[in-house]
């Protein structure tokens, strides 16, 4: 099973290569697969380097503010058991 974030197109350059932020990472990934067309601004799921299809901004958001809340809730456990094993 794969699990994709979403990542924001920051720019696409004359190569077909889009410069995408994913939650403060940014890379970059071909867009040769895209069914539609790509613009800054939108948001892709990405699968092995290549961007594979759009996602609603509202979706896009709502599931960034899930994956957040996740590694938010990660980070307090791995300090509760820092705090447990010091």
């Amino acid at each position: 099973m794969c699990l994709s974030i979403p990542s924001k197109v920051i720019q696409i350059d004359d190569a077909n290569i889009a410069t995408v932020d994913t939650m403060g990472v940014q890379r970059q990934v071909s867009l040769d697969l895209m069914p539609e067309a790509v613009d800054i601004g939108d948001y892709v799921l990405i699968h092995v380097g290549f961007a594979m299809n759009k996602i609603d901004q509202e979706d896009a958001l709502e599931s960034l503010k899930l994956y957040r809340e996740m590694a938010d809730l990660i980070d307090a456990e791995d300090a509760n058991l820092r705090q447990v094993s010091s």
